[in-house]
């Protein structure tokens, strides 16, 4: 019997390459849905090939055009309720949808009862405990698909008792590991008259331009250690970052006994995504694997907060709790914006971060209203600080 597995946000980088499994899989899944924000051409070619019950399109404009072109008998949905429509035709349900609009998928899977693989930030660094709620429904599961945190699932697996993860109170400190971008060993001054060619210039992932300028800034490692904390109910101060240029070990667990547990492959999100498509089996498809020949060293090193003080406002943010991740979430998009404009330097964007974190009006999140509205009146007051500072 084959499992159900709808493939939302099936453009983008995790989506084609969850779908790059599936292909090579199809006597054990099949594809039940997929979902994307406006790539028409992308998801139609995707329908022909997969031929899915439900193709989900966000972006309501360009629905009648994907209608008119997928395969006879595919239903074709629309908008952000169409994308957590498309969730419920399957029994797993990889979402990989870019921004708010993955927070409904995350919602629907997880109220369903149905296994999510996350790869989706904003459903738990905006909406943490509003996922949380929904994750005791009965029979849900959530599978990280990050790098990081799909390590620390498996590293957490080794201190399993009656075929459950043992407590947290075992675990001793969780170790985030981060390439340390295009900066990685500069100090605050050297990085005063950093360019945007210079940010974007990272020297392990090629990635899109908003998580590149995060992982020269240390945001993006700064927001995984908020995930972590909501997945794995692990304490801000039990959770830590270590810079690791090699990016084989993607996160360590070291448990009241003394021992560590890492998880290392050669970098390859295929292994995430299988690992939550299969769990708790394995694929067969070695994706990842390291030739121990030719891997020599392993380096690590503690992240340097003063010339990267983002990494250090989103622990604060997290300590905070409620809507504080998300208020910082939403600002870093508006700083980062700007800086690729040019309206800002690289430096600035973590003055503006800060000032705009001490405005952060201590809401509580008590439903997906209130986390809109924190992100809105985030962006807001991030705006005004960036155009004061222009025009000072």
């Amino acid at each position: 019997m084959t499992t159900a597995v709808a493939v939302l946000g099936s453009s983008g980088s995790i989506g084609t390459q969850t779908l790059d499994i599936l292909r090579g899989a199809a006597d054990r899944y099949r594809v039940s849905a997929l979902g994307v924000g406006s790539s028409v051409d992308a998801v139609v070619a995707q329908a022909k090939e997969f031929r899915p019950d439900v193709v989900a399109v966000g972006d309501e404009s360009v629905a009648a055009e994907v209608a008119a072109r997928v395969p006879e008998g595919v239903e074709v949905l629309t908008g952000t309720s169409g994308l957590a429509d498309a969730a419920l035709t399957a029994d797993t349900v990889i979402n990989g949808v870019v921004g708010f609009a993955g927070l409904s998928v995350t919602l629907a899977t997880l109220e369903a009862g149905k296994r999510l693989g996350l790869a989706n930030k904003e459903s738990l660094i905006a909406a943490g405990p509003v996922v949380q709620r929904a994750w005791t429904t009965p029979g849900a599961e959530l599978i990280p698909v990050d790098s990081e945190h799909c390590a620390i699932h498996q590293c957490l697996r080794s201190n399993e008792i009656g075929g459950k993860i043992g407590p947290a109170d075992r675990v001793e400190k969780v170790v985030l590991t981060a390439s340390g971008g295009p900066f990685r060993g500069r100090t605050r001054n050297d990085l005063e008259s950093v360019g945007i060619d210079d940010a974007l210039a990272h020297p392990t992932w090629s990635m899109g331009p908003k998580i590149t300028i995060d992982s020269s800034t240390l945001m993006n490692k700064g927001l995984e250690v908020i995930e972590a904390h909501e997945l794995f109910g692990i304490g801000f101060d039990d959770i830590d970052v270590a810079v690791h240029p090699q990016s084989v070990v993607h996160s360590m667990v070291t448990f009241t006994d003394g021992a560590t547990v890492a998880q290392l492959s050669m970098p390859d999100m295929r292994l995430c995504i299988g690992y939550a498509l299969a769990f708790p089996d394995r694929l067969e498809v070695p994706y990842g694997a390291i030739d121990w020949s030719e891997l020599t060293r392993l380096d690590f090193q503690r992240p340097d907060l003063e010339a990267f003080p983002c990494l250090g406002l989103a622990y604060e943010a997290g300590r905070a709790g409620e809507t504080a991740p998300a208020w910082l979430s939403a600002a870093n998009e508006v700083a980062v914006e700007a800086f690729l404009k040019g309206e800002i330097r690289w430096v600035d964007i973590s003055v503006v971060l800060e000032a705009v974190l001490q405005d952060w009006p201590g809401t509580a999140a008590s439903d997906v209203e209130a986390v809109l509205d924190i992100d809105r009146r985030a962006r807001a007051v991030a705006s005004d600080m960036i155009t004061r500072k222009v025009h000072a």
